[in-house]
């Protein structure tokens, strides 16, 4: 019964506390955020410093939280298993990625509308997330340790964020031997590309659900992966190699010959196949050289698009499938 009354006044306290940051957000007066940091001289926990702060992080955490799918990623390839984590706000499924790990994980809503009563009843010891404003952090922090963790993913620096995330759960050996097995895999990939397809390009395509369409440049996760395994993209992309910041550029059917290559790998967000078959039926997409040669594989946005180590290895698996048994290139 005390350990009810004290959960409904844990939430209830949150609440409020949520009411005040939402009204100072809108307030005319700016004022400096007071961000929590989490202090202690105690043994059983030590000083991380991260984006927003410092946090006192247990040793040896047991109930953690992750805020999004990315930091998702990053825990079950260090063979944690977190209690709870938000949902991907438009992004595709990851189930092929994470490979039945994240079963029995709750859920906490879209990570957009993240349930913060939910964390608050789960009683976790470490929260961290990749996807976390100011005001979440503050909130977050009054529940759990909190550690607010820098996106880096693009230019083969997910690597960085994986070392990160390993150092906050004291799991330095396990990623470092986590990569050291992807970099192995991605060698051996080369090799055979090279010995049994030769130049191959390949360019990635994403369809949203709001009509919207991209491609993905050399600086976008998936094309740090590609170029490490020696996949090129189409010359005729090579005008968007030259800004690292630019690592998707929107196509029109107009533009579709960006993208024609000897593979397409088309990445579906939830609800776009319209989207897609309005594409697919353009006399323009049926007259590229990849359709025409059936090289055209749809995979899931949830992983190709952003991810840590689980979602690079899967994205080795879809290219040691569809390059080498589906079909040769000459």
């Amino acid at each position: 019964m005390k350990n009810r009354l004290y959960r409904y006044l844990k939430v209830c306290l949150l609440l409020v506390f949520s009411f005040i940051i939402v009204t100072a957000c809108h307030s005319k007066n700016t004022q400096q955020a007071n961000i929590p940091e989490t202090r202690s001289q105690n043994s059983d926990c030590r000083m991380i410093v991260h984006q927003f702060g410092k946090t006192c992080v247990p040793l040896n955490a047991q109930r953690v939280i992750v805020t999004d799918e990315i930091a998702l990623d990053a825990v079950l390839g260090l063979d944690v298993k977190p209690i709870a984590t938000a949902e991907p706000n438009i992004a595709g499924k990851r189930g092929r990625q994470l490979k039945g790990k994240a079963e029995g994980v709750t859920s906490l809503g879209k990570g957009s509308q993240i349930n913060i009563e939910k964390i608050a009843e789960l009683n976790p010891d470490l929260i961290v997330g990749f996807f976390m404003n100011l005001q979440q952090y503050e909130l977050f922090s009054q529940i759990a340790p909190t550690v607010k963790l820098e996106l880096e993913y693009l230019d083969g620096t997910w690597k960085d964020s994986l070392l990160k995330v390993a150092e906050i759960l004291d799991r330095i050996e396990q990623a470092q031997n986590a990569i050291a097995l992807y970099e192995q895999r991605v060698i051996k990939l080369r090799k055979a590309i090279e010995e049994q397809l030769g130049d191959v390009t390949v360019s990635v395509i994403r369809f949203y659900a709001d009509k919207n369409v991209q491609f993905d440049t050399i600086f976008s996760f998936a094309g740090t992966i590609f170029e490490e395994a020696g996949i090129s993209a189409p010359p005729q992309q090579l005008p968007f190699a030259t800004n690292k910041d630019v690592f998707s550029v929107s196509i029109s059917l107009e533009k579709l010959e960006l993208i024609d290559g000897d593979v397409l790998f088309v990445m579906l967000d939830p609800d776009s196949e319209d989207n897609f078959q309005r594409y697919q039926g353009s006399p323009l997409w049926q007259k590229l050289n990849v359709v025409q040669h059936d090289h055209v594989y749809t995979v899931d946005s949830g992983y190709w698009y952003l991810g840590n180590i689980m979602a690079a290895n899967a994205i080795l698996d879809d290219l040691e499938q569809y390059l080498f048994n589906s079909f040769s290139i000459s």
